[in-house]
This record gives structure tokens, sequence and C-alpha cells, in this order.
């Protein structure tokens, strides 16, 4: 079978990718084989850090981006790397600081703000959980050599730089499908 017209395996939950038709255009099959693989990956890293740590894919990414920068973010920064809405923030930092994961400090040049920042503690949890999580990447993303994983690696950076140009363009210049307002 042509790999690029793969059925889902029947003991397999059906995913985004059953909506499309072999009649639907090739780019909105190609939209929902990405999606479908987006998912994939996402549900089952998902999985693996409740199982695995009690955790949550939201708590760990708040933790990476903390890992990331030591000297602490405010959660005005940590919403807007995140793409979160600020409640979600400070419901996930609450949690964490709870635990003895994170902690809040005031911000040096904004008396109103709060830098948050991991504890020793947190540092190591989070290094421990990324360790694992990293191998967790190399078996799900595993299945293609390196010459296919940097192809494709470039092909998405490719998809990557149209998808900016694109939304450079102000919405009244962009083209709409004939017959559509």
């Amino acid at each position: 079978m042509d790999v690029s017209e793969a059925t889902p395996h029947p003991s397999l939950p059906l995913d985004v990718e059953t909506r499309a038709a072999e009649s639907d255009h090739q780019t909105l099959r190609l939209w929902l084989r990405l999606l479908a693989c987006t998912t994939r990956v996402e549900d089952e890293i998902r999985s693996r850090l409740r199982t695995q740590f009690g955790t949550t894919l939201p708590r760990f990414d708040l933790m990476a981006q903390l890992e990331r920068h030591p000297q602490g973010l405010t959660m005005r920064e940590l919403s807007g790397r995140m793409m979160v809405t600020g409640g979600n923030i400070t419901g996930i930092t609450d949690q964490l600081e709870a635990e003895g994961l994170v902690q809040r400090q005031p911000h040096p040049a904004d008396r109103r703000a709060f830098s948050v920042r991991l504890t020793p503690a947190g540092r190591r949890v989070f290094r421990r959980m990324a360790a694992t999580h990293e191998l967790w990447i190399q078996e799900l993303l595993g299945g293609w050599d390196a010459p296919r994983q940097q192809q494709v690696y470039q092909w998405l950076a490719e998809l990557k730089d149209h998808l900016n140009a694109a939304a450079s363009v102000p919405p009244q210049e962009r083209s709409t499908p004939r017959g559509k307002p």
C-alpha cells in the first residue's frame, strides 16, 4: 500500500483525517494528515506525562518555559509564550507553587507584576521529565532515518515561511474561492 494513502488501523481510534474523502482537494487532505499526526503525538505525550509523572502537558510546558529563562518570566510573558489566557497560567502556577516547584517573586521593574521561576526542586523534577520526554519524542518520530527527518524538517520550514508570508497579507488582499464573498 502506498504510504500516502494509508488508512487507520482498525484498532486505533478514528482521527480528523478520516473526515477527508479521496475527492477532496490535496491541500485539505494534507492539512488533515498534519493535524492527525500532531494530535496523535500530543495525545501520546499527554498520556505518558499523566501516567509516568502525574502531570499534565500544560504544567510541563510552563516548567519548560521557566527552565529556558532561569531569571524568571512574568505571568503575562508566560501567557504569551504558551498562547493561553492569564487565568490558565495563574491556575497552573498556583498548583506548581503549592507543590514547591515554582515560586513567585515581586518583579524588579514592575511593582504590579510577579516573576515566576523554578525552585531547585522544580528544576530537578523538570529535568527528569524533560529527559524522558526527549526519549518519547525520539521514539514517536523515530520511524524515519536521519536524512528523511531532515527532509521533512526542511519541508515544514518552507511551509512555515509560506504561512508567515500569507499571514502578513492584509485580509482585504487575500484571495477567496470563486463564487464566495
